[in-house]
């Protein structure tokens, strides 16, 4: 019977995470495409991405992602190419989502210093659960049998859209992005209809050089404020914070919440984590980790905090190498 109760209340589980947001990355910036397809070639050529997100891992059945991507900036068109794949795996991996995309951004010189990149992104995604994970009552009932008699519904598979721009100069930069435009059914259950909402993010901060260096010799030293707005149905969040750059170490402080701007039924301070990252980059490669500490009623000891690990390499050869000394995008980098 107890096995029956996990069951149960794990599909329940599932039904209510169907309606709330997409994974997020702490170390948005170190996953930029993933958060707006308008970063696809903000790079001088070559860009290869891989994060991986372990979150609450103290809870059993928590949540895992991965992301992996592509991007290539050709500076003959002005134009962005990205390649995206996400991967998603909740309880113990029984519900799971992959989700393979391809992006592009054209890049609008308004003056000498600002420019102005709007994008598109359209995807192909598959959701399934491995139902051999779960225990069904008639299996208890026929004592303990291997397969249910249950309806095991098929894979679905959909199709999505997505769309961003992305305004920057040498010191600042501002950006929005709406995912699942066209709002796919992601329901594995052929006569029902779960509508993935769209998610809106809003993003943006500004670049301070500190000490010796500038902008324009591999930008220096700086301080970086940074911000990422994000809203999907009736969820939303902030993120809120600063990057000391020290080349080659970088150290960042985040605060997760809208306490006093957003409320809840539950009479608590609406706050979730203060995220601390530690990088450390070189002209080509960067590599970042960062931890969660949970601020909300999910204490610390409940969860466990959430993990998350980036990497990114970056190359160009010698002629588009010469051409990138001129090009600089003061984005944060984790």
């Amino acid at each position: 019977m107890r096995r029956l109760i996990i069951a149960i209340s794990f599909l329940v589980g599932l039904s209510a995470s169907a309606l709330a947001q997409d994974t997020q990355f702490t170390q948005f910036y170190a996953a930029p495409t993933y958060m707006n397809p308008a970063f696809a070639g903000t790079t001088v050529q070559s860009r290869l991405s891989a994060n991986y997100r372990n979150q609450w891992p103290a809870i059993p059945g928590a949540w895992v992602a991965y992301n992996a991507s592509y991007d290539h900036y050709v500076p003959e068109f002005s134009s962005g190419f990205g390649l995206i794949a996400t991967r998603e795996q909740a309880g113990t991996g029984a519900l799971r989502s992959t989700t393979v995309g391809l992006q592009y951004a054209y890049e609008i010189q308004l003056n000498r210093e600002l420019y102005i990149r709007p994008a598109l992104q359209f995807s192909y995604s598959n959701r399934n659960i491995s139902f051999s994970n779960l225990t069904f009552s008639d299996q208890l009932i026929r004592d303990n049998a291997a397969t249910t008699l249950e309806d095991v519904p098929e894979p679905i598979n959909f199709f999505d859209m997505g769309t961003g721009v992305l305004l920057y100069s040498p010191k600042y930069w501002i950006g929005a992005a709406i995912h699942h435009l066209n709002q796919p059914n992601e329901s594995i259950y052929p006569d029902k209809t779960s509508l993935i909402p769209r998610r809106l993010s809003l993003h943006g901060g500004y670049r301070m050089k500190v000490g010796k260096g500038g902008l324009y010799r591999k930008q220096g030293n700086a301080m970086l404020f940074a911000f990422n707005y994000l809203q999907q149905a009736e969820f939303s969040q902030l993120d809120l914070g600063a990057y000391l750059e020290l080349e080659p170490i970088v150290i960042g402080l985040w605060y997760r919440g809208l306490p006093g701007i957003k409320s809840n039924n539950y009479g608590y301070i609406n706050h979730d984590a203060i995220a601390v990252m530690l990088g450390y980059g070189t002209h080509q490669f960067r590599f970042g980790y960062s931890y969660d500490i949970t601020l909300s009623q999910l204490s610390l000891g409940m969860t466990a905090g959430s993990h998350e690990l980036s990497m990114v390499y970056e190359w160009a050869n010698k002629r588009n190498g010469r051409l990138g000394k001129k090009r600089i995008i003061p984005c944060a980098k984790f």
